[in-house]
């Protein structure tokens, strides 16, 4: 099957992951502080299900550019990791953060650290019938490790880090999303979903393409490692346009395999199981080297609520040729890296939705309503999850 729109990524020839030279002038601001740290996210779609982000962290400083794609299951262009890889990395990458800074703090050397990570997602329902909902499983963290502590101790530790991270505060709890909406410049009252107590912000327009990217790149911060290998057990889609299917019972499978270089990088590799597909290795850093963990995180959410946007429109065959969002999330420091001693938590996530279309101001109301049902990750803020451990000596 053809695949939809234009390979605008990888004919650009921008790196797909940037610093941000001149954010000031791009005028992308973060929000204030509420927590610990505030993001803003604005992404647009370029073409088919392919996506550019800004992410402005209060806390660093830095924005990211990052972009994002689907493969084969869409129709897409495999030319950057799928959303859903954003939200694991950044997780596994907090994780991380967490679990040897509270070592640290603890006084307990580790020898040997790797992360192995799955989340799990579902997507039941029929689109056409507008009855189809997506959902949020519980985590799955394998912890392979080599310290002195006894497993009762490394135990406490490493849930105790588990519960410092703060996307614990999305996880933990049902966070009920908030948006605004903007149909052709206009703003529309929110249909099923709920309003946004806020003034809706300006439309970001064409700004991203002003973004420049800080000094000449010296690490490659995300690159395709080539095709995910196969679990035993087929888990769902893998098929051509298979997530595109107008009946749907599956069950998605994304890892994430997280482990420190020597200089400090945390060294990320996203698994594809299902909807099967390409791994892309990531980097992460706290200090401005690479994207933390949290621009990870909130880039993976707003990603991924544009490609619902994008399901169902293609779907539905309704007009929507351009289609912008600003995220702002809202976390604690985390509880062993920012040394709160407590576990994270987060605020709801905060969506403005800018839509041009021709189609009726109700429809674009529906265009919402729809994705945000549909968005594994708007259901990962709404469900409440924990994080299942497993302790492995090496």
């Amino acid at each position: 099957m053809a695949k939809l729109g234009d390979d605008i990524i990888g004919s650009s020839g921008l790196a797909p992951f940037f610093r941000v030279a001149n954010a000031d002038e791009v005028s992308i601001d973060a929000p204030a502080i509420r927590k610990g740290d505030a993001l803003r996210t604005w992404v647009r779609s370029l073409s088919g299900f392919q996506k550019e982000a800004l992410v402005r962290s209060a806390r660093t400083g830095d924005t990211w550019r990052l972009v994002s794609d689907e493969g084969p299951y869409l129709n897409g262009h495999d030319a950057a990791p799928c959303p859903l890889a954003f939200l694991s990395t950044g997780m596994v990458a907090s994780y991380m953060n967490e679990i040897t800074a509270l070592a640290a703090r603890q006084g307990v050397t580790i020898r040997k650290l790797r992360l192995i990570q799955d989340n799990y997602y579902t997507m039941k329902g029929s689109m056409p019938k507008r009855t189809m909902v997506g959902g949020a499983e519980p985590v799955e963290l394998r912890v392979e490790i080599d310290c002195d502590l006894d497993d009762g101790a490394l135990t406490t530790l490493l849930m105790n880090a588990i519960s410092a991270s703060p996307l614990n505060g999305l996880m933990r709890g049902q966070l009920e999303s908030l948006f605004k909406l903007a149909r052709n410049g206009h703003e529309l009252p929110t249909a099923k979903v709920a309003e946004l107590d806020a003034p809706l912000f300006p439309d970001p327009g064409n700004h991203f393409a002003t973004a420049k990217p800080d000094t000449p790149a010296t690490l490659t911060l995300m690159e395709p490692i080539g095709p995910t290998p196969k679990k035993d057990v087929a888990l769902g889609t893998s098929a051509a346009a298979g997530s595109l299917a107008a009946e749907q019972d599956r069950r998605l499978n994304i890892g994430a395999i997280a482990q420190l270089r020597p200089d400090g990088i945390k060294d990320l590799q996203q698994m594809q199981y299902s909807p099967w597909g390409t791994s892309f290795r990531f980097l992460s850093s706290e200090d401005g080297r690479a994207p933390d963990a949290n621009t990870l995180i909130s880039a993976g959410i707003a990603f991924c609520f544009m490609t619902q946007f994008g399901r169902f429109v293609s779907m539905l065959k309704l007009d929507l040729p351009d289609y912008r969002i600003v995220q702002d999330t809202h976390f604690s420091l985390g509880g062993a890296s920012g040394g709160t001693g407590q576990a994270g938590t987060a605020d709801p996530i905060e969506t403005h939705v800018y839509l041009q279309t021709s189609e009726s101001d109700e429809t674009a109301q529906e265009m919402l309503d729809i994705s945000e049902q549909t968005c594994f990750l708007h259901a990962f803020c709404r469900t409440d999850l924990k994080t299942k451990l497993k302790l492995v000596r090496v």
